[in-house]
């Protein structure tokens, strides 16, 4: 895991924290938890090509592991088992906005996965927007 080199490393570290917090089953499990890391216009178009909001994510999340998008923040299968990540990059795009790129396993079933993570007025980083693409 790693950040772009710039100085940009704290705010890089903070997304990919965040980031790996929604994917703990404890975090996924408390609608509290995974509130504070979601953006208040938060979106993600899963794998399966489903479209979320945040209130949407937040009402489904502790409960997807039958959901056919198995491993990112509304992808079930990261409910209550473990998300295997790999290449995590990130990079500072602006001031209060960075960028994530990984890849993960849940169960055999792999994806590639881009997250944009926007810093708020009250300095905390939330995700704003997710997306997972299946690899075959």
């Amino acid at each position: 895991m790693r950040g772009n080199g710039d100085g940009a490393g704290e705010a890089v570290q903070q997304a990919i924290e965040g980031e790996l917090m929604l994917l703990e089953p404890h975090v996924r499990a408390s609608r509290r938890l995974a509130a504070e890391l979601l953006d208040t216009e938060f979106t993600e178009v899963g794998k399966s090509g489903r479209c979320w909001d945040r209130e949407s994510m937040l009402a489904e999340l502790a409960t997807m592991d039958s959901h056919p998008d198995a491993g990112g923040p509304g992808e079930a299968g990261a409910g209550r088992r473990r998300v295997r990540v790999t290449d995590m990059v990130g990079r500072l795009l602006a001031p209060d906005l960075v960028h994530l790129t990984y890849a993960t396993e849940v169960g055999g079933a792999r994806a590639r996965r881009s997250s944009l993570w926007r810093r708020g007025a009250d300095g905390t980083w939330r995700m704003y927007y997710h997306q997972g693409t299946p690899v075959p």
